[in-house]
């Protein structure tokens, strides 16, 4: 063997090597709506110190959904978890948007029920055509620019987006109208995580120049929401997708700085989505494994 294919070999040999270690400081975070997440000891044991709420761009209006926001956020607080908040359509007139004034009157409002919350994002999956904002990026840039003003301080996501065909084109839009270039952005990569793909996850670390969180991805169990977008499910692809996210994904970019597993358990038939790493019944998938084994690797490192 001549020399120079040797010294090509232990260069591959390193790069392959340390790749996953260089990757291992993007920090494991779980999305989920369900308070009883916090008190489950196998969340504890696994020291997870971020997660995941959506809330509606109204919700301090509604008595019922301020006492589920504060189950939330006081399990969240006895788990020493960092919340990210995100706003998204009402859960009352999903077709109805707020003027900016009264968006950032509603994050006021929030913040001072909430004082200790400093992580959010402006608006759940702003891009996909069933949310109202679909064509409305410039609503969501002046959004983007009132959470800024009113949550000076704060980690504040431009807008987290869905890996659909006009995710590049709207953040384009979302950037000239906001004349400044977000320092993180959201990204639901359910597309490529599930088809085995990391075309969307590139396109959009090509188009912006901020971090990028992962704030909702998961292996797909099962589904019966009416998207016409085929993606296999099973538990055993949920395993596939996982193994795929943190060994093919991740590695992409540093940028892809944070990731927040969607779901923690599945919530049962009532559900249009599964993507959960427990089973309604608490049993852990082995979605969970991958999961542990990747947190457990990033204590070590």
């Amino acid at each position: 063997m001549t020399r120079v294919v040797v010294l090509a070999l232990a260069v591959l040999a390193v790069a392959a090597g340390t790749a996953p270690a260089a990757h291992a400081r993007a920090a494991i975070g779980i999305g989920d709506q369900k308070a009883s997440m916090f008190d489950d000891p196998r969340f504890r044991t696994l020291g997870i110190r971020y997660a995941r709420l959506a809330v509606a761009w109204d919700a301090m209006s509604h008595a019922w959904q301020r006492d589920e926001i504060d189950a939330w956020m006081n399990g969240a607080r006895r788990a020493r978890v960092q919340p990210l908040v995100t706003f998204g359509h009402s859960r009352t007139e999903r077709r109805s948007l707020p003027t900016p004034s009264r968006f950032k009157y509603e994050v006021r409002r929030f913040r001072e029920r909430y004082p200790w919350v400093d992580t959010y994002a402006t608006w759940n999956e702003a891009n996909h055509c069933g949310e109202p904002t679909c064509n409305r990026p410039a609503l969501v840039a002046a959004y983007y620019k009132a959470l800024r003003r009113e949550c000076q301080g704060c980690t504040v996501l431009a807008a987290e987006l869905l890996d659909m065909p006009n995710m590049v084109a709207w953040t384009k839009r979302f950037r000239k109208a906001a004349q400044r270039e977000p320092e993180v952005w959201g990204l639901h990569n359910y597309v490529d995580t599930n088809r085995f793909k990391t075309t969307s996850t590139r396109a959009l670390l090509r188009a912006v120049r901020g971090d990028v969180w992962l704030t909702e991805v998961g292996g797909l169990v099962r589904r019966t929401n009416p998207t016409r977008v085929p993606l296999d499910e099973s538990p055993s692809h949920a395993v596939r997708a996982l193994n795929w996210l943190f060994r093919e994904i991740l590695p992409i970019s540093p940028r892809l700085s944070r990731v927040y597993i969607y779901q923690w358990r599945a919530g049962g038939p009532g559900e249009s989505w599964d993507s959960a790493l427990f089973t309604p019944g608490g049993r852990p998938r082995g979605a969970y494994q991958v999961v542990k084994r990747q947190i457990l690797a990033r204590r070590r490192a």
